[in-house]
């Protein structure tokens, strides 16, 4: 070893006792949930006197380093730099910092700075800093079931999709989503959902190559679906409109007269798909993750397949969602279910000429669970023979207005049809109008010449009596 060497370790060895050492390590902290509390532990060693601790969050990629806490040793004061924001650090040592009931915006790195004392000159600050990354979850706080394109006609002669669209919201990281039917996990495709562009293609969708579930037909289910076969074999028609009436060959149909014909104040019906689609199914899931600007995300899942009414209806599907900061699934639930014939209320119960009619849609008959129908059922009014009071031919909605009804419309019917993809059925509810000209205008309208003639006979022979 050469003179010049031993020289140069000679200095160094005088420089350190001179500016001594400072080494700084902060523990790494494992993924805590929104609402508990975070210890960031900022551990040094140094032989110096130390000046400061100072913690710092950083943000914008580290182009932004905020001041959250300090420690000044020289005073032996302590303050938070974040009362603008509500006093939320704690200091638990000199180098240690409590963060109650974190949020997810307390996600991201934060840095302690350590300062000591130069011991050459007393007043030179010698630094040295650790870093931590602190990754805060937040399990989802709101998970929903919707159809997708509701409320939406019935098919009657042709098979279509269907969508359910499972949202779940206010998760991070972006949790894990995935349906079931009747309690069992379904095995599905995994696709690419097309763009906006794509996605006018019509009722055919996406395909795939392979029967993924494979389940035996319900003994009930099976009854229902061979029910709405006649004695050939064919689908049968059931009876919803009433344009024509059906009589066999040779055979003159009956029509009844508006004096004769009796018909009940509320009339239900129910129609059933024409095709059969037996094969089982094939489900198709998507999902897509949306950044919110609190750092969650929003997940939609969606599952497609064929509809079968037969099969589908009454189904109980359910979406669950997983997440690293939920000790159980998250769960929500949709039955499938046509509507079973709407209850329609009118108002005022007694409607006089000029009255304003309003008839509601109230609910549904029983039939399912809360009579609740899903998806969103499309209700449409029409009068039987002839328009509505406005000249249109429908009027779609959950309520019909008749505004200052005319004595014309006494006694007229009207139909309510409720559908959804998996079925529809209609309503029909007969409208009194109460009143005296209403009464008279009902029985003179028929033979209105002749009693005109009869008036005007009396007056020419009543008259030379009463001068």
């Amino acid at each position: 070893m050469t003179v010049f060497s031993l020289c140069l370790l000679l200095c160094a060895d005088l420089l350190d006792l001179a500016v001594g050492y400072l080494t700084v390590t902060i523990e790494p902290l494992p993924p805590v949930v929104v609402g508990e509390t975070v210890t960031l532990k900022c551990n040094f060693k140094t032989d110096g006197r130390l000046r400061e601790i100072v913690w710092y969050r950083v943000t914008d990629g580290g182009t932004i380093k905020q001041k959250i806490f300090t420690y000044d040793a020289m005073f032996n004061t302590n303050y938070s730099h974040m009362e603008d924001y509500r006093r939320r650090e704690d200091l638990v040592y000199q180098s240690t910092v409590r963060l109650p009931e974190v949020r997810i915006s307390d996600n991201g790195p934060y840095e302690c700075h350590v300062g000591i004392y130069d011991r050459a000159t007393r007043e030179k600050v010698v630094l040295a800093s650790g870093n931590v990354f602190l990754t805060v979850m937040s399990p989802p706080n709101n998970i929903s079931v919707v159809a997708e394109n509701t409320p939406a006609p019935f098919s009657r002669y042709q098979a279509q999709n269907f969508t359910l669209v499972c949202t779940a919201k206010g998760g991070k990281p972006a949790p894990s989503v995935y349906f079931k039917r009747d309690g069992e996990l379904i095995e599905v495709i995994s696709y690419t959902q097309p763009s906006t562009s794509e996605q006018g293609g019509g009722s055919a969708g996406v395909r795939g190559a392979r029967p993924l579930i494979s389940r035996d037909l319900d003994d009930t289910k099976l009854q229902r679906s061979l029910s709405l076969l006649d004695p050939e074999g064919r689908s049968a028609r059931l009876y919803t409109e009433s344009p024509q009436r059906v009589h066999t060959q040779g055979q003159q149909a009956y029509e009844p007269s508006p004096a004769t014909e009796v018909i009940p104040e509320t009339v239900v019906s129910r129609e059933f798909p024409r095709w059969v689609h037996s094969t089982d199914p094939l489900y198709y899931f998507s999902h897509t993750h949306i950044p919110q600007s609190d750092g969650s995300v929003v997940v939609q899942a969606r599952l497609t397949w064929t509809l079968n009414p037969q099969l589908d209806n009454d189904a109980l599907f359910s979406c669950e969602v997983k997440h690293p900061a939920l000790s159980m699934p998250m769960q929500t639930e949709v039955t499938l279910a046509a509507p079973k014939g709407p209850k329609l209320l009118m108002s005022p119960s007694r409607a006089k000429v000029g009255d304003t009619v309003r008839i509601t849609v109230q609910g549904f008959q029983v039939g399912s669970p809360g009579n609740e129908v899903f998806p969103e059922p499309l209700f449409t009014w029409t009068r039987v023979g002839g328009r509505l009071l406005d000249g249109s031919t429908e009027r779609e909605g959950k309520e019909l207005i008749l505004e200052r009804v005319p004595a014309e419309l006494n006694g007229s019917m009207y139909r309510c049809t409720a559908q959804n993809p998996l079925g529809s059925t209609d309503t029909h509810t007969r409208l009194i109008v109460f009143g005296m000209y209403a009464q008279l205008h009902r029985m003179l309208s028929p033979h209105s010449g002749a009693l005109l003639c009869l008036c005007v006979l009396l007056l020419w022979i009543c008259l030379p009596w009463t001068l």
